[in-house]
């Protein structure tokens, strides 16, 4: 199931029509986003595809109302690309585009709630508060334990995201992911058995990937700056590789995620897996994890965009 690598479905780049690259945004991710975008966009052009750059949501609505491109790549990180906004609108608009709909991009971008459904299906997650702004930070930490993790419930990359290990540095932590829109959540650091990732494209679960950053913590810049982070792919062997992927695309399909993705796990001391996160439309940088596992299944870079974009076929698109 895992290991099987399917065909293309399209052959010849007209069939996509014109293409906007989707990229930027005004989120805390745009950065990135940026950087995925133009990857994208030359992988697409390498392989004949009509493919062009638009900068946020706007933009694009203006030119997709004006009938000048037939389908999206979205690389949008963050809110607006990856919380259903954008997916509403285009499918309002009847025009097709890659990855997860409006309630698989909801859920996933909102830690609280796709943790909620994890939760009520079993599926394992740390224990976490979700934190209105106002509530009371420090009885949630001592219900929750340290060490804790305090966050934005609405960002990814890392960003306003603390490890706390004692209660003297918690008022700091919540300050920076106060910064950021939302609520706020909190939950128990997973430690002693490493982070891994799992991708996901169009069923295929790819192999999982081991993070190993040079410092304590995979944080912003071991992800996007330092080129002194190890990914060990596969991560795992055997039997607790095949259990891990399992339980990515268990997680990927409890949200009503669809297309393609990454699937975030902590593993503890004693070998078991949590689930972190999922996310929708994931970086392409050239430090991102998506391409990493594709090409240890023997796809490249424009390979695995082509078939991202493949994704935008649904039914009646």
């Amino acid at each position: 199931m895992f290991n099987k690598i399917r065909r293309n479905q399209i052959t010849d780049p007209a069939q996509f029509g014109r293409v906007a690259v989707v990229m930027g945004g005004s989120s805390a991710e745009r950065e990135v986003s940026l950087d995925s975008g133009r990857g994208v966009l030359a992988a697409l052009k390498a392989r004949g595809v009509d493919a062009h750059a638009i900068d946020g949501i706007p933009a694009l609505l203006d030119a997709v109302r004006a009938g000048h491109f037939a389908r999206v790549f979205n690389i949008l990180h963050g809110a607006g690309g990856e919380n259903g906004e954008l997916q509403g609108a285009l499918q309002s608009l009847g025009v097709p585009f890659t990855g997860s709909g409006v309630l698989g991009s909801a859920l996933s971008l909102d830690k609280i709630r796709a943790k909620q459904v994890w939760q009520a299906i079993g599926l394992p997650t740390p224990l976490f508060k979700a934190l209105p702004r106002g509530a009371d930070m420090h009885a949630a930490a001592r219900e929750i334990g340290f060490p804790l993790v305090v966050k934005p419930a609405w960002e990814g990359s890392s960003v306003g995201v603390t490890r706390v290990f004692d209660e003297k540095d918690l008022d700091a932590a919540v300050a920076l992911a106060a910064k950021y829109p939302g609520d706020l959540m909190m939950e128990t650091l997973i430690e002693g058995g490493g982070e891994f990732t799992v991708g996901i494209l169009d069923r295929q679960v790819l192999a999982s990937i081991r993070i190993v950053p040079k410092g304590e913590y995979y944080d912003y810049n071991a992800k996007y700056i330092a080129d002194d982070t190890q990914y060990i792919c596969p991560g795992l062997d055997g039997a607790a590789e095949q259990a891990l992927r399992e339980l990515s695309l268990r997680a990927f399909d409890a949200l009503a995620c669809a297309g393609w993705g990454r699937v975030d796990v902590m593993r503890d001391a004693a070998g078991r897996n949590w689930l972190l996160e999922v996310n929708t439309a994931p970086g392409m940088t050239s430090h991102s994890l998506v391409p990493k596992a594709a090409a240890e299944a023997g796809i490249d870079y424009q390979e695995l965009c082509w078939r991202v974009l493949e994704t935008s076929f649904r039914e009646g698109s």
